[in-house]
């Protein structure tokens, strides 16, 4: 192996945004500096002097919350994996000569967004982006949930009885540490003959372009339909409504027909009334449509590594999809420009 050269590394650098381009064009084409002016209700706490380190770019931590959520990383391993990769670093703005913000910083940066209700604000922000680009929500909506799982609690069934009670045991009352680390609001629930532990993101994307309009993060145990009026969208330029057979029921046809939209969701038998072959053909017609849902949470769980959140509580793990969730329509984003330039 010989020595390098001058522009050698240059050179490797260019190769490598050729092969793997995705962080360097999110870079170049999600509009950043539009978060800016919400970013910065992560410091609303006025600094007493300016003694101190200067305050990092919030652009920055904003990125490494993205980069959080594009491969499901824990704070520390996002730490580490921004001081090890070359792309990482290139992608939030910093150099070799910069230090990388800590997981500390990090967490406490996405808790204050959090506590300042910034998050859903951050979403409607690239919403309204989407609207300028002509992206808008039009062709109808599709609306469908996926469980949402969490680290399982090791507790005794009384205290689960207690908890399920809407109460905190007492055991727990004068051991605060153990409080924190207790998850009292992620809920069991059986899906197909399987438990499952945590909590359902509820969504609903446009039929044309596919991007997440509206989303409502619950426990396991609240069932689907429960979150169709939340997730609605008023904006969507037409009127359909496709879901799976678990929105299926007279009062949800009623509710949307009194909302001005046309049902096509899914009909549903029963042992003793099935289907009939027209049922069932209007539902194969309604499947080609209703599966683009299946698309986005497909993409969550591969491209984005997967689904299991390490959060505690519903308000982090609301703020943390609300972020999964952004991302997921950053990439969209990517995706609808890609074919767009490949049109002209």
């Amino acid at each position: 192996m010989g020595q390098r050269g001058f522009w050698d590394e240059e050179k490797r650098i260019h190769r490598l945004q050729q092969k793997k381009p995705t962080l360097a064009t999110l870079s170049e084409t999600i509009p950043w500096d539009a978060f800016r002016p919400l970013l910065e209700q992560g410091y609303s706490h006025e600094r007493k002097s300016n003694a101190g380190r200067k305050r990092i770019d919030p652009i920055i931590l904003f990125k490494m919350l993205v980069l959080q959520q594009l491969f499901n990383l824990s704070d520390e391993e996002l730490e580490f994996q921004v001081n090890d990769r070359r792309s990482f670093e290139e992608f939030v703005g910093l150099g070799v000569m910069n230090t990388i913000p800590d997981a500390t910083t990090i967490a406490f940066f996405r808790e204050r967004l959090r506590k300042a209700g910034v998050v859903d604000e951050l979403f409607e922000r690239f919403e309204e982006h989407l609207r300028t680009q002509g992206l808008e929500a039009r062709g109808g909506q599709i609306i469908d949930a996926t469980l949402v799982p969490v680290p399982k609690q090791r507790n005794s069934r009384e205290e689960n009885k207690t908890i399920k009670d809407g109460a905190i045991p007492e055991k727990w009352l004068d051991k605060p540490n153990r409080l924190r680390q207790k998850d009292t609001d992620a809920r069991w629930v059986k899906k197909n003959g399987v438990n499952h532990y945590g909590y359902k993101n509820s969504i609903c994307i446009d039929a044309t372009h596919g991007f997440i309009r509206r989303f409502a993060i619950t426990p396991a145990n609240i069932h689907d339909s429960q979150m169709l009026i939340q997730v609605l969208d008023s904006e969507n330029g037409d009127d359909f409504v496709w879901a799976d057979s678990g929105y299926a029921g007279a009062q949800f046809e009623d509710l949307l027909d009194m909302a001005g939209f046309e049902s096509r969701i899914h009909e549903k038998g029963s042992r003793c009334h099935p289907l009939s072959e027209e049922a069932q053909e209007r539902n194969k017609v309604r499947s080609r449509v209703r599966a683009r849902v299946e698309h986005v949470f497909g993409a969550i769980t591969t491209c984005m590594r997967g689904k299991l959140t390490r959060r505690i509580g519903l308000a982090r793990t609301r703020a943390w999809w609300g972020l999964r969730n952004l991302t997921y329509n950053f990439l969209r984003y990517l995706h609808c420009n890609s074919k767009a330039m490949l049109a002209v």
